[in-house]
């Protein structure tokens, strides 16, 4: 299960401990060889500060950029913690100086339980292998081969699941379409199945329950507890996916478009290629970073047509001169609606569904003036950075203007980092923005949303952004 003929033989990333002690004792002692080199922050603990980092973070982040500038420190829990915001710290973190730090020993670590060794968790060569890898997974051509998967599943969840004048939860729904789109374009398998796609979907959203409940709750061990429930969901997700391998591995079809198949069959430039455990590793990463950030971006894009009517009929007139009511070719949204990307650009940069980006220091650094010590947690925060008046005007509004061709590249480098940065940018940025203006754009071809008088919309941060307790919204029909 672990080798294929062809593959050339891999070292495996240093292991990480899941034990919460040892994490702990770890971050500690990193602490203590680093004291008196952090940049200014609080270092008293404060269990208030560490609650409102978990459940409201932007005020308190806004906050200390204000009072201390564009790289501080404060205690969360345990342990002092770097945030570092703006276009220049983004850079930095991305594109100047991404070899001080490490993914897999910052909190991208927590996700090593049900990624393993995916490209979220490994860092250098490990990295850059499986990326180069995975490339042509991820070419033009084979997400415009997706295309007609996803308006599949758009349009049958349109006509079963949004009903003209009902109030709908578009989160749950655009969640389940999300989910639907995944286990087609990715793994392959029909999630009406009754064996291996309806297991697979389900136990999916078991798996991802785990990451977007409280830290203290994630931290239990023992019977009952929501981290024995991941570990079964794993168990389960493990069985049919290295099934699933084994059969593509035995019966080759070059036919089959769904980037299982294709992360069977790839080859890097030498010839070599991914072992059973790394194509696993590398589509449960694949399906983390993608369900969830669709699912939010089409969610906070409708919430703020909703808002926003005047802006919505623009979108509808560029659609209706452009598509004339025809579903949209991988072609067209990507080049041939101007106005539907300025709305996207937008939404990102108020939602960025990878709302921070964590990282771990492995060798001091310095940065506007402050050192920082190897061992430290490090996050840059696109959402925070977003949201800077000095960057973005009036940063608060939704106005999609801003991202005109023209001045969309007139911005600071480091300004606008929805995808990250850099050799490590989310390699499935046109695989994901594709999803979302295709759906999106299916849905208003035929409704129009309307704001529910008196709600109001709160944030949730984990795993990703997205509306606390889902959005009910009325559809009408387009006029």
């Amino acid at each position: 299960m672990g080798s294929v003929e062809g593959a050339a033989p891999v070292r495996r990333p240093p292991r990480m401990s899941a034990n919460p002690a040892r994490r702990v004792l770890s971050d500690l002692a990193a602490e203590w060889r680093g004291r008196g080199r952090f940049p200014p922050g609080p270092g008293d603990f404060s269990w208030a500060r560490t609650h409102q980092v978990a459940h409201d973070p932007l005020p308190l982040l806004l906050g200390a950029y204000e009072e201390f500038g564009p790289i501080f420190s404060m205690r969360l829990l345990h342990t002092r913690v770097v945030f570092m915001l703006g276009p220049e710290a983004n850079h930095f973190v991305t594109v100047g100086a991404p070899e001080n730090f490490h993914w897999r020993e910052s909190s991208f670590g927590d996700l090593i339980p049900l990624l393993g060794d995916g490209l979220l968790t490994v860092d250098d060569e490990f990295h850059d292998r499986a990326r180069a890898i995975m490339m042509p997974a991820f070419h033009r051509q084979q997400v415009a081969a997706a295309v007609a998967v996803m308006q599949t599943e758009t349009a049958a969840a349109i006509a079963s699941g949004l009903r003209v004048g009902e109030v709908v939860d578009f989160y749950a729904w655009m969640r389940n379409l999300a989910m639907r789109i995944a286990m087609r374009a990715l793994l392959g398998l029909d999630p009406d199945e009754a064996g291996r796609g309806a297991a697979a979907a389900a136990h999916f959203e078991r798996a991802l329950h785990f990451f977007g409940i409280d830290y203290g709750l994630r931290l239990l061990r023992g019977p009952g507890t929501p981290w024995r429930k991941l570990l079964a969901s794993r168990r389960v997700l493990d069985e049919i996916v290295f099934a699933e391998i084994a059969e593509r591995r035995a019966n080759p079809d070059p036919g089959r478009g769904d980037v299982l198949s294709l992360l069977v069959a790839v080859r890097g430039e030498g010839g070599e290629a991914f072992s059973d455990r790394e194509v696993r590793d590398q589509l449960m990463t694949l399906m983390f970073a993608g369900h969830d950030t669709s699912t939010s971006t089409v969610t906070f894009l409708l919430y703020e047509l909703a808002r926003h009517p005047a802006v919505a009929a623009r979108l509808r007139e560029e659609q209706d001169r452009v598509l004339g009511g025809a579903p949209p070719s991988a072609e067209q949204l990507e080049s041939s609606l101007p106005y539907l990307a300025m709305v996207v650009d937008e939404v990102l940069r108020l939602y960025p569904p990878a709302w921070i980006g964590p990282r771990r220091a492995v060798r001091d650094f310095e940065f506007g003036g402050y050192a920082v010590p190897r061992g430290a947690y490090v996050n840059y925060c696109s959402w925070a950075s977003h949201r800077l008046p000095e960057v973005f005007p009036d940063p608060e509004a939704f106005v999609p203007e801003r991202f005109t061709r023209e001045r969309k590249a007139a911005l600071p480098r480091g300004a606008y980092v929805p995808f990250g940065g850099g050799q490590r940018v989310c390699i499935g940025k046109r695989f994901g923005l594709t999803e979302v203006k295709l759906v999106a754009t299916m849905v208003l071809q035929q409704l129009r949303p309307d704001a529910l008088p008196g709600r109001t919309m709160t944030i949730r941060q984990m795993p990703t952004l997205s509306p606390r307790g889902g959005l009910k919204i009325r559809l009408r029909l387009r006029s």
